[in-house]
C-alpha cells in the first residue's frame, strides 16, 4: 500500500497596495516596452515637427514679440540671414523647438508608462502629481521668459546703440537667445518638483534643504550665469524666481513631512 501525499501549497497573504502593476517581465520585455515608448515618442515628434515647419512663420513671429515690444517703432524691426541656408535652418530649429515644447507631455506620459508597471499601487498615485506639476513649472518659466526676462534684456541691448553704432539682429541669434533663455527657465523651474519628489522617498528634508541655504544661493548665481547669455538682465532674471522656487521647495517639504507625521500618528492610535 503506497502512501501518495500530495504537498499543500501556502500562500502568503498579500497587501493589494503592495502588489506591482505588472508582473516581473524579464529583460527582453522590458526592451521591447521601452522601444514602443520611444517609437511612440519619435512618431509624435516626427508629426509635430511637420505641422510646426509649416506654422514655421508663425510660430516665429510669435517668438518675435518680445523684441517687437521694445523697439521704438515696431514696423520698423529689420532681423537678416547673412548665409542663403541660414533662414531655412532657423525655421527647421523653429519647427524642432515647437515639437518639443509640445510633444513633451506626450513623451512624460510615455515615460510614466514605461516606469510605471514597476511601481507599486502608492508609488504609483504619488507619482501623478509630479507628472502633472512638471509641464505646468516648464510653462511658468516659459512665460516669464516671454513677457519679463527677454523683454528686459532685449531692452538692455537695444540702448546700448548709439548714433554711429545700431544692432542688426540676425535670426539665428536671436531664436537661439529666445530658445536658450525658455529651456533654461522651464528646467530650473523643476527644483520645487525635484526637490518635493526627493523629500517624499525621504533623500532630503526641511531641516536639510534649511541649513543649505546659503550653498544653494551661491549654486544658483553660478548656475545663473552659465546657463544664461552674459547679461546682467538675464542672471538676475533667473536667479531671483529659482532662489523663490528653492523657498517654495522648502515650504513644500515641511508640507509632506507633516502629512507624513499626521499618518504615522494616526496608525499608531489606530494600533
Amino acid at each position: 500500500m503506497t502512501d501518495a501525499k500530495t504537498p499543500s501549497k501556502v500562500e502568503s497573504p498579500t497587501e493589494p497596495e503592495d502588489e506591482l502593476a505588472g508582473s516581473e517581465a524579464p529583460l527582453l520585455d522590458h526592451l521591447i516596452e521601452l522601444r514602443k515608448r520611444l517609437i511612440n515618442s519619435l512618431i509624435a515628434i516626427g508629426v509635430l515637427l511637420i505641422i510646426c515647419f509649416i506654422f514655421a512663420g508663425q510660430i516665429f513671429d510669435v517668438l518675435l514679440e518680445p523684441y517687437r515690444s521694445v523697439v521704438p517703432n515696431p514696423e520698423d524691426l529689420e532681423l537678416i540671414y547673412t548665409a542663403p541656408q541660414e533662414f531655412f535652418f532657423t525655421q527647421l530649429s523653429v519647427a524642432f523647438f515647437g515639437a518639443l515644447f509640445l510633444g513633451f507631455p506626450f513623451m512624460a506620459t510615455q515615460i510614466y508608462m514605461f516606469v510605471a508597471p514597476g511601481l507599486y499601487k502608492h508609488e504609483r498615485s504619488a507619482f501623478v502629481p509630479y507628472l502633472i506639476a512638471t509641464p505646468i513649472f516648464f510653462l511658468l518659466g516659459a512665460l516669464l521668459v516671454y513677457f519679463v526676462v527677454l523683454p528686459m534684456a532685449l531692452g538692455f541691448f537695444q540702448g546700448m546703440q548709439t548714433d554711429e553704432v545700431s544692432m542688426l539682429v540676425k535670426v539665428s541669434e536671436y531664436l537661439g537667445l529666445a530658445m536658450t533663455l525658455i529651456i533654461a527657465f522651464g528646467v530650473c523651474f523643476q527644483l520645487p518638483v525635484i526637490l518635493t519628489l526627493l523629500a517624499k522617498i525621504e533623500l532630503v528634508n526641511s531641516q536639510m534643504l534649511g541649513k543649505g541655504r546659503r550653498y544653494a544661493i551661491v549654486a544658483i548665481l553660478g548656475l545663473a550665469a552659465f546657463i544664461t547669455p552674459p547679461d546682467p538682465i538675464s542672471q538676475i532674471g533667473l536667479a531671483m524666481p529659482v532662489y523663490l522656487l528653492y523657498e517654495l521647495s522648502i515650504w513644500s517639504v515641511r508640507w509632506i513631512e507633516r502629512s507624513r507625521a499626521k499618518e504615522a500618528a494616526a496608525a499608531e492610535s489606530s494600533e
